[in-house]
C-alpha cells in the first residue's frame, strides 16, 4: 500500500482539485466518493473504481479495513485525508469513480427536471428524494451544482446509482419532447397538488432556491402545481416541496381507482 503525507503528491493535489473545483468533476469524467457508505454502494453496484483512498487512522476501522482487504489503495495521513475530502470528521475511506454516461435515451415514465438550483445539499437531497419515490430521470439545467460534485454525492447517499442523470440540458426541450404531462412547481396561483391527477408518467419541474422557475419554463409547463400552506406561511424549501409532490403521486397511485 502507497503512503502519501507530502501535500505536493501530484495524486493528492488531483484529489482536492475534485473537492475544490466544482467543474473538475464533469471534466476529468471522475467524482470522489467519501465515505464507508458511499463506497460501499459502489462496490456493491460494480461502480468503476480508479482508486480506494484509505486514512492512517481509518485502516483501523474494522468496517474500512474490511471494505479495502485485498485491494489497491492509497494511504494519506488523516491531516491530508481531511483535506482532500472536505470533510472535517471522515469516516476514513474515499473511492475516485468514474462518473457513468448519461443516457440518450427519450425519457420513460416519471422525472425531476431542475432549473438552477444551485445549493448543492438541495440537488443531492432531490436526486435522493426522486430515487426514494421511485423516479428514474433526472435532469439538470444550465445553472445547476454539478451532480456528480462530491458534495452533492454525500447528500445523495448513493442514490445517483439507481438514476439516470442528465445534466446542462436544454430544459425546454425536454419539457416539449416529454410523453406525459409536465407540472411546474410554484409557491402561488398554481392548482392545489393535491386535485391534480398524478396517476399518469409526470414531470416536475423544480426551480431556483430563490427565483424559482424561470418564466419561459414555467409558461412550457402543462400544468402549475402549488402546496396549500398554512396562513403566514411564504414556501417550502424546494427539496421539502419535492418530497411532498413525489409521494402525493406515489399515494394517488397506491390507491385503488375512484378513491381519493
Amino acid at each position: 500500500m502507497k503512503r502519501i503525507s507530502s501535500r505536493d503528491n501530484a495524486f493528492f493535489k488531483a484529489l482536492r482539485e475534485l473537492t475544490d473545483d466544482h467543474r473538475a468533476p464533469r471534466r476529468r469524467g471522475e467524482t470522489l466518493a467519501d465515505g464507508i457508505h458511499l463506497v460501499s454502494v459502489c462496490l456493491e453496484r460494480g461502480v468503476e473504481i480508479r482508486q480506494l483512498v484509505v486514512s492512517e487512522s481509518g485502516l483501523r476501522n474494522p468496517e474500512v479495513a474490511a471494505l479495502v482487504t485485498g485491494r489497491d489503495c492509497i494511504e494519506l495521513s488523516d491531516a491530508l485525508f481531511r483535506e482532500a475530502t472536505g470533510v472535517a470528521h471522515p469516516t476514513g475511506v474515499a473511492a475516485v469513480i468514474a462518473i457513468p454516461p448519461p443516457s440518450e435515451a427519450p425519457l420513460q415514465g416519471d422525472a425531476i427536471l431542475l432549473d438552477a438550483v444551485q445549493d448543492a445539499g438541495n440537488v443531492g437531497t432531490l436526486l435522493r428524494t426522486a430515487s426514494a419515490a421511485g423516479i428514474r430521470h433526472a435532469v439538470l439545467g444550465t445553472g445547476c451544482a454539478g451532480a456528480w460534485t462530491p458534495r452533492v454525492l454525500r447528500a445523495g447517499q448513493g442514490a445517483h446509482f439507481s438514476l439516470d442523470i442528465r445534466e446542462q440540458a436544454e430544459l425546454a426541450s425536454v419539457v416539449a419532447d416529454f410523453g406525459g404531462t409536465s407540472i411546474a412547481t410554484v409557491a402561488r396561483d398554481g392548482k392545489s397538488l393535491y386535485d391534480l391527477n398524478l396517476r399518469g408518467p409526470v414531470a416536475w419541474l423544480l426551480g431556483n432556491e430563490g427565483a424559482g422557475l424561470s418564466p419561459s419554463l414555467e409558461a412550457a409547463a402543462s400544468a402549475r402545481a402549488t402546496i396549500p400552506l398554512a396562513a403566514g406561511t411564504e414556501s417550502l424549501n424546494v427539496a421539502a416541496a419535492a418530497a411532498v409532490c413525489l409521494f402525493e403521486a406515489c399515494r394517488q397511485r397506491r390507491l385503488s381507482p375512484g378513491q381519493s
